[in-house]
């Protein structure tokens, strides 16, 4: 089964940040898109009938309206899904005027 989750955690209030759209996409195309739950989870990002591909995948993570006075209206995470590497986990750790990202487990 092929995975990418996200878990995205608002580090000026030290909690999970619910309600915020994710996009995944492949090149430009949006291939899914859903919305944190309020543990900042987004489970699993790809349709049940894809197979990733070797190739850029990107996150859009729409934070303006989670922060309307935030300076970024949305976070992009561009990232390489290697060939037979069933899983990507890609957490965001976000306030207002910052945002930081890792390859999680």
């Amino acid at each position: 089964m092929n995975r990418i989750s996200t878990h995205v955690l608002d580090t000026s209030a030290g909690k999970p940040a619910q309600g915020i759209v994710v996009l995944l996409l492949r090149g430009e195309t949006e291939l899914s898109r859903a919305i944190t739950d309020a543990d900042g989870r987004c489970p699993n990002l790809v349709p049940v009938e894809m197979t990733l591909d070797a190739t850029v995948y990107s996150l859009i993570f729409q934070v303006g309206e989670y922060f309307p006075d935030g300076f970024y209206p949305q976070v992009r995470i561009a990232f390489k899904v290697a060939a037979g590497t069933p899983h990507y986990h890609v957490p965001l750790l976000l306030s207002p005027f910052g945002y930081t990202t890792y390859r999680g487990s």
